[in-house]
Formats: C-alpha cells, sequence, structure tokens
C-alpha cells in the first residue's frame, strides 16, 4: 500500500491540471448517510415520496419536513480528514476542481472554494415561480413550507438539489466534463461510479490519459480503469496523499 501511496502522491505532485471527484463515501465518515448501501437512506424512505417534483407537488408540508431534518444533520456534522485534504490540494494547485455529487456543503465548509455541486445544495433554497435563491447555510431553516420572499411573488420555495426525473444543471455539468478531459490526474473519493451523468467524469479523465486515483473501502466500477486503487477510509488515506 505505501509503494502504491507514493507513486499516487508523486503523480498528484506532476498534475498540473487536478481533478477530484467526490461522492457519498467521503462525507460518510463525518455521519451523513449515503443513500444506496445497506443501511442508507432508499432502504428507510421511498425516493418518490421525498425526491421527486411530483412528491413536493402532492405533499411539500412532507417533504419540506424531510429536508429540514437532512439540514439539521448536515449542519451538526464537521468535515473530516479527507475534506480538509482536499483544500491542501487545492492551495497546492493552481488549476484545480473539486466535482462533487454531495449536497451537504461539507466542501465549502472545509474551506474549498472551487467547488462544482452537480447535485446541488442542500442548504440552498429556490423560489419555483422566479427562482429568486436563498443561502440557508448559516443555519436558518425555513418554516413549514416557506414563500418566496420577493415582493409580489406567491411562489413556493424548494430545496435546491437535483431530484430524480430532473437534468443536473447543463452548465455545471459542461464545465466538470470539460475539466475531466482536460485534466492530468483525476483522484476519485468515496463513489460508486453508478450514478450517471456524472459518474462519466472518470472515464472521460481516463481518455485523456489522465492519471485514475480511486480512494474507496471497496472495489467501485471506477476501480477497472484507476491506476491506483487505495483500499481504505477516505480520512485515512487522503491525509497520506497530501504529506509533504
Amino acid at each position: 500500500m505505501q509503494d502504491k501511496i507514493q507513486k499516487a502522491r508523486d503523480a498528484i505532485a506532476r498534475a498540473e491540471k487536478l481533478l477530484v471527484f467526490t461522492g457519498a463515501g467521503i462525507s460518510k465518515e463525518s455521519g451523513v448517510p449515503t443513500f444506496r448501501e445497506a443501511d442508507g437512506l432508499w432502504e428507510k424512505f421511498k425516493a418518490e415520496d421525498f425526491a421527486t417534483l411530483d412528491a413536493f407537488k402532492r405533499n411539500p408540508r412532507e417533504v419540506w419536513k424531510w429536508y429540514r431534518e437532512r439540514r439539521a444533520l448536515a449542519l451538526k456534522v464537521k468535515p473530516n480528514p479527507a475534506h480538509y485534504a482536499v483544500v491542501r490540494l487545492e492551495e497546492a494547485h493552481e488549476d484545480f476542481l473539486v466535482a462533487t455529487q454531495n449536497i451537504d456543503n461539507l466542501h465549502q465548509r472545509a474551506g474549498a472554494k472551487k467547488v462544482l455541486e452537480l447535485h446541488g445544495n442542500i442548504m440552498h433554497s429556490y423560489c419555483m415561480k422566479c427562482g429568486h435563491l436563498v443561502d440557508e447555510s448559516a443555519g436558518e431553516l425555513p418554516g413549514e413550507v416557506p414563500s418566496c420572499p420577493c415582493e409580489d411573488c406567491d411562489g413556493l420555495m424548494r430545496p435546491k438539489v437535483v431530484w430524480f426525473g430532473e437534468q443536473l444543471d447543463p452548465h455545471d455539468l459542461e464545465r466538470s466534463f470539460q475539466f475531466a478531459s482536460e485534466c492530468d490526474c483525476c483522484i476519485v473519493i468515496g463513489t460508486s461510479g453508478l450514478v450517471y451523468p456524472a459518474a462519466q467524469i472518470p472515464f472521460l479523465a481516463r481518455r485523456n490519459d489522465a492519471t485514475i486515483i480511486d480512494v474507496n473501502p471497496e472495489p467501485s466500477a471506477i476501480t477497472p480503469i484507476a491506476d491506483y486503487f487505495l483500499a481504505g477510509p477516505a480520512g485515512q488515506i487522503m491525509p497520506r496523499l497530501v504529506e509533504e
């Protein structure tokens, strides 16, 4: 393992354009539940009841209650050593990007600035009528079913997350795809590699002959294309990758 970590570290040090692609695994170590694992959220809840536009139209009160609970949890937990290691990588590489599937805001709380949130941010809400955006990352949680604060607008606010059946933001998706197609090193942390279209990102980097480093407790769909598979918790592996 130490030899692979050293080689991966060397590839990171050589990289002129570094991409970090993260999934639920990096946040699980902070205490954020995943969705698809045996003890994940979709084992306890039905996606169609809480994570679709139809569910929100049917029962906005219940959907907002569920998201307020998840927001409260995301505010309670803290970034872990893997999040802080990613920040150190950003500080060391001018041409750098985090593309994350996570919506928990933990990368930003750790200090990361160059972050693309492909599936949204649970701390943000927007009006379904006029698009007004509200950032609640400071901790203020909305009421039962918040309405738009704009004068003369009676629209409902909804969480700024991508629900089932919705498209990812085309600008963010294109930007992440373009960066992946140009990077020379891609670190993949804590993702199954099964959720598309975001899962295309490491494969686009591979097509550009980028070095792929897969950090995961178990092999994933990314592992077969990885130059280095580093098995273990990201909170233990990532700090070793950024050692001086």
